[in-house]
């Protein structure tokens, strides 16, 4: 029974180091943001920068 018990634990310890890796191990500043991901109302602020749209 007790190594049922341990067995269960150090699958569950498993589980939560997955999750944990993959939630926490990316870039150190987060995901890159395209210009097309702003929201709408950001979009005017850099109006001048950008090229006219065809």
């Amino acid at each position: 029974m007790g190594l049922i018990l341990l067995e269960a634990l150090a699958a569950g310890l498993v589980f939560i180091l997955i999750i944990w890796w993959t939630m926490f191990s990316g870039r150190n500043k987060g995901e890159l943001h395209d210009d097309d991901d702003q929201p709408e109302a950001d979009r005017g602020a850099d109006k001048g920068k950008r090229p006219p749209e065809p």
